[in-house]
């Protein structure tokens, strides 16, 4: 496994690891946000993270038969933990704001169904597609993600997360902003916004 010291070295490296004042895709705002998808656009030095967050999986969950992961963040380290796992690896996108199966996926009645993102915070993302699993009667095996920045406070999932490593990072209500974060301008990465 990758310790945590090489795995923000390779974070930084691809400035994946931003500072400032950002509005999540939760609603939440944070002083740090961590943007996978320069990550994921050094694959040279992604597959090192991507390796061990698919071990963790293999030594965690025992069956799996599909992966599904949220449009955008999602895609591609679904992709990826899927090519290592050697599994069917599909994604899910938002139309009219919800998210659907769309490009003839499908989830098998009774398949055994693993989440794949890329950060979580409050979840509310892999929670929109668990409701795709139950629609489709197939089983939840469990949540896995590059990054885990959630905290009890806000997360909405109840099941443990595997993430490749785990970041503590305050995040805030609108209302609650500390005075240091309300100087700096906003800043909305996220793919949530986009229409």
């Amino acid at each position: 496994m990758l310790s945590n010291k090489k795995s923000l070295n390779i974070l930084k490296k691809t400035n994946a690891l931003l500072e400032g004042h950002f509005v999540l895709s939760s609603g939440l705002h944070s002083s740090k946000y961590i943007q996978c998808a320069k990550l994921l656009s050094f694959p040279f030095l992604a597959k090192y993270i991507c390796s061990s967050l698919s071990k963790k999986i293999n030594k965690k969950f025992k069956r799996i038969d599909i992966i599904l992961s949220p449009a955008m963040g999602g895609i591609i380290i679904g992709y990826e933990i899927g090519k290592l796992l050697k599994k069917e690896t599909i994604f899910c996108e938002r139309v009219n704001g919800k998210f659907n199966l769309r490009r003839g996926f499908k989830i098998k009645k009774g398949s055994n169904v693993l989440i794949v993102e890329d950060v979580i915070t409050t979840g509310k993302s892999s929670l929109e597609c668990v409701k795709l699993i139950n629609k489709a009667k197939a089983k939840l095996v469990g949540f896995a993600c590059i990054i885990d920045r959630s905290n009890k406070k806000d997360l909405k999932i109840k099941k443990n997360i595997t993430s490749h490593m785990k970041i503590n990072v305050p995040t805030y209500k609108k209302n609650k902003l500390p005075l240091s974060l309300k100087k700096i301008p906003i800043t909305k990465p996220g793919s949530r916004f986009i229409k």
